[in-house]
């Protein structure tokens, strides 16, 4: 890096910069647990030594919080992929299912938000689209964090909800769905680029619900990447400038997805296989009743505290996924 010659590609010295970085902090994490190691070790040698059983909840308690540090480090060495590391970008739409799709669509999108929130993760709306009656019709999350389409990569796909519909007045057990994309962030530059007299960029009036202002001018933002057709709309913010931002987002997100199947075909490791958002097709399922279970039926781990998967307790489930010996071949 000292040398003059290696600024002199910035896109490359930058890319190098990163890795090195990232490399530095994976020794600092665990020189940090062997160094907490040997401290633990030595407060055990001298409690044993000088009969201090005063000390034996104190290395009890270490050793627990050692051993979730440890778990939680050797889980990040199983995202070794070459996007791994970067934010995610998931969408969310309701299947076959009518209204109490659009709900449980909703009620997924509140367990991804709690899922990053609890991880100290930033959830941003790059899109959200209220249906008039109940639930979403989509909803577009931009999740900020170390790893975040690492491990949010296991959630893609179909999740099906089996419960008593609060929608229906006879009070019977409804099957719904709802699907997850997910992608990871790419900025301008890094394997895609978008040349501006590819788009064509409509504006109109934003729908749905959202305040006087919504309606009121042309806020909402259409992109048309012409050369693949690949088209993103985007209505959320209040600004056509910030729409625009946000569209851009998720389009360069998708032009790197297209390319890496037309060029790398990497598809497979990026966005698993595409399934109709119905029966036969899903890779959870959330049963409320006749009784409680959340079950994957990849890895086949379940629970029956489906309340707390629900508020965002799912890296049971993200683990298992990583672990699982069939995902090189999703």
């Amino acid at each position: 890096m000292a040398r003059e010659e290696f600024w002199q590609d910035q896109q490359r010295a930058q890319g190098i910069i990163a890795r090195v970085n990232e490399l530095r902090q994976v020794v600092e994490a665990w020189s940090a647990i062997r160094d907490t190691w040997a401290d633990l070790s030595e407060l055990a040698q001298l409690a044993q030594q000088e009969g201090e059983e005063g000390l034996t909840p104190e290395i009890g308690e270490g050793l627990r919080a050692l051993k979730e540090q440890f778990q939680a480090l050797e889980l990040t060495q199983l995202l070794g992929g070459k996007y791994d590391r970067k934010n995610a970008i998931i969408s969310l739409h309701p299947g076959a299912g009518g209204l109490e799709s659009q709900d449980w669509a909703q009620m997924l999108l509140r367990m991804y938000i709690r899922w990053a929130e609890a991880r100290g993760f930033i959830a941003e709306f790059l899109d959200f689209q209220a249906d008039d009656e109940a639930g979403i019709s989509s909803a577009t999350l931009l999740v900020k964090g170390d790893f975040a389409y690492g491990y949010l990569q296991s959630e893609k796909g179909v999740h099906r909800l089996v419960r008593i519909s609060p929608f229906d007045s006879s009070g019977r057990r409804h099957t719904s769905f709802a699907s997850l994309d997910v992608l990871p962030e790419v900025e301008e530059g890094e394997g895609v680029k978008v040349n501006p007299e590819d788009l064509r960029v409509d504006t109109y009036r934003s729908g749905g619900a959202g305040g006087q202002h919504v309606n009121t001018t042309d806020s909402a933002v259409r992109l048309t990447h012409v050369p693949t057709g690949l088209v993103v709309t985007c209505q959320n913010e209040r600004s056509q400038h910030a729409n625009r931002l946000a569209a851009m987002k998720i389009l360069l997100a998708r032009l790197a997805e297209f390319e890496r199947r037309a060029q790398e075909k990497e598809i497979a490791q990026l966005r698993g296989e595409q399934r109709e958002i119905g029966w036969g097709s899903q890779i959870r399922s959330y049963v409320f009743h006749p009784y409680n279970l959340v079950k994957d039926h990849r890895t086949e781990l379940e629970t029956g505290n489906v309340g707390a998967v629900m508020d965002g307790e799912i890296d049971q489930f993200i683990e298992a996924w990583l672990r699982w010996p069939g995902r090189k071949g999703v």
